[in-house]
């Protein structure tokens, strides 16, 4: 998993009645984009340390979330 500075970082939930997370990554730890990230929760926007596992994603933002 490889990111950039403004990306979306997206958890699925992974049990019956949890929740999609959705934040955007604002820091990078190592310059090759792996992992851990700094996200901000999009829900709390509370910022954390994040080691994504494999119920994560990245989607890079489009035009319209930018704006």
């Amino acid at each position: 998993m490889k990111a950039h500075r403004g990306d979306r970082l997206i958890l699925e939930g992974t049990r019956v009645g949890d929740q999609r997370r959705i934040g955007i990554i604002t820091e990078l730890r190592h310059a090759d984009g792996t992992p851990p990230y700094v996200v901000r929760w999009l829900d709390t926007g509370h910022e954390a340390l994040v080691f994504p596992g494999p119920d994560a994603r990245i989607e890079e933002p489009t035009e319209h979330t930018l704006s």
